[in-house]
């Protein structure tokens, strides 16, 4: 069970949560900020001065005053109507970050929820009711208003639920966990459904995927180098400290240890009458370390929207009840367009390594495709014309669309964010990156196995150690399909990069 304090949770715990499915629950703390800011609601919904979404209607229809008797009706309407999300379901992963992500930002105190609301979301990570939220419907502007409202319909005893593996109404999914739903009060189907969540949770899980991938590119980048005997003198600190970038400098530095005390490097060091590689293996560390710089700057913005407030209205530390905007997402739309950037950017530079090892013109003196009896056998021809395929694709799926909007519900919402948009195609964007890199550390393997008795680092050889474990090396051609999914898989659970012991942190 993680306890979590609003304002103050990390990356390390956020990624932590989503990577373990673990329970989370509020710090106690939180419980008289979330009293005193519910208290401020039920007294404004019964007065007579209008307050936006306690006792109007929503969006265009602000200016419609509501009873005080039909605050109920209200709030169950609104969660039932925005139920209009489309296409595939979130991960469950994704969407327990997404509910952990609500109950930050409710547990600031000034959303004006009640205690029974937070209990229930509590219970339902707890449990593991886990709602059916479609991954198509928002366009990141008054909130995340279909996904979260799918969320919502659950904890009111409507929609869909995934509990114990089965999908199941959310109705039954609640009683099977023992808990039940409840009956929303002034605001609080606002305040669940307006909000960045769904949107943050998508970009979250696409930067620690990017991050994974990324520090798996720099093991691969390395194996590259020593595959094509590639020289280490541009990893040199002092060149990376004369440009003083930090994700270059680090980068650069975890480059040197990989590759130190390689023979394939020491064996060529006299007598090489190449003066400069391809930028592909030269100018690695300036490439990947400005990727990590962007990931690392977007993981800035992205924990700070993960602590934010973002619904709407908000009940403010003097008590009064103002409309803003929070809800906008061009924060989390400029993080998810930085870390689609850097993802293409990975994956094309890493694609002109694999192209580089198997293409015998350039590769050093490795066998074309790096097969032996070319001709006969067409080796890793077409593993790279695929990571071609897929590098065009990231760069395709890159362009921002932080600078798309439209406006929505009558021109109320006239400009929108597309933060959901830029979030949910890291999740193929990274996929992608994740087999370009795999079948970069199938080649790299390859052709440090052709440079026996001449062997690698430690580092890089403990690295096709584990590798060799789960895909052979290649000799007569073979269905290949099945080694390029394992060497994804390889790279989406770091095995890679803990076997090389390389330590890069966002």
């Amino acid at each position: 069970m993680l306890t979590l304090m609003p304002g103050e949770v990390t990356l390390e715990q956020l990624e932590n949560l989503w990577r373990t499915s673990a329970a989370a629950r509020l710090d106690p703390s939180t419980a008289s900020a979330i009293a005193t800011s519910a208290a401020r609601i039920a007294s404004a919904a019964k007065g007579e001065d209008a307050v936006y979404g306690v006792n109007t209607g929503f969006g265009k229809l602000s200016s419609v005053r509501i009873a005080s008797d039909d605050t109920a009706t209200l709030q169950r309407n609104l969660i039932l109507s925005h139920c209009c999300g489309v296409g595939d379901p979130l991960p469950v992963e994704t969407t327990r970050l997404m509910m952990a992500l609500k109950l930050l930002s409710l547990g600031r105190g000034a959303s004006g929820v009640r205690p029974e609301i937070i209990a229930l979301i509590e219970g339902m990570l707890e449990h593991g009711v886990t709602p059916v939220v479609p991954e198509q419907g928002s366009v990141g502007a008054s909130g995340d208003l279909a996904p979260l409202a799918h969320m919502a319909a659950v904890m009111i005893g409507e929609g869909e639920a995934v509990f114990e593996g089965q999908r199941q109404s959310g109705v039954d999914a609640l009683a099977a966990a023992g808990l039940s739903p409840v009956m929303l009060g002034a605001k609080e189907g606002l305040a669940l459904i307006n909000g960045t969540q769904f949107s943050t949770a998508l970009a979250l899980v696409g930067l620690f995927s990017a991050m994974t991938c990324l520090r798996t590119a720099i093991v691969t980048g390395a194996m590259s180098t020593d595959a094509i005997m590639g020289s280490t003198a541009p990893t040199r600190a002092e060149i990376h400290s004369l440009r003083g970038h930090a994700g270059q400098i680090e980068v650069a530095k975890a480059m040197r240890e990989l590759l130190d005390g390689s023979e394939i490097r020491e064996s060529h060091r006299e007598g090489d009458d190449r003066v400069q590689d391809p930028y592909c293996i030269r100018c690695q560390p300036q490439v990947t370390g400005a990727a990590l710089d962007l990931l690392r700057f977007a993981g800035q913005t992205l924990v700070t929207e993960a602590n934010a407030v973002t619904d709407n209205p908000l009940v403010l530390s003097d008590g009064t009840i103002v409309s803003g905007g929070n809800f906008h997402a061009e924060p989390v739309a400029f993080a998810a367009d930085q870390i689609a950037l850097a993802v293409a950017e990975i994956g094309a530079i890493a694609q002109r390594r694999i192209a580089l090892m198997v293409d015998p013109a350039l590769s050093f003196g490795l066998p074309p495709f790096l097969t032996p009896q070319a001709g006969l056998n067409s080796g890793l021809m077409i593993a790279e014309v695929t990571t071609a395929a897929l590098m065009s694709e990231n760069k395709h799926l890159a362009a921002p669309c932080s600078v798309d909007s439209t406006p929505t519900s009558a021109n109320q919402e006239d400009h929108v964010s597309m933060a959901a948009h830029g979030a949910r195609r890291l999740g193929l964007m990274t996929r992608n990156l994740a087999v370009i890199l795999g079948v970069e550390a199938l080649c790299g393997a390859q052709g440090i196995e052709f440079r026996t008795p001449l062997a690698t680092s430690a580092s890089l050889a403990r690295t096709i150690e584990v590798l060799r474990r789960h895909v052979e090396t290649m000799g007569a051609d073979r269905y290949l399909a099945p080694d390029l999914e394992k060497a994804r898989k390889l790279v989406e659970d770091s095995t890679l990069v803990t076997a090389a012991g390389l330590g890069v942190a966002v």
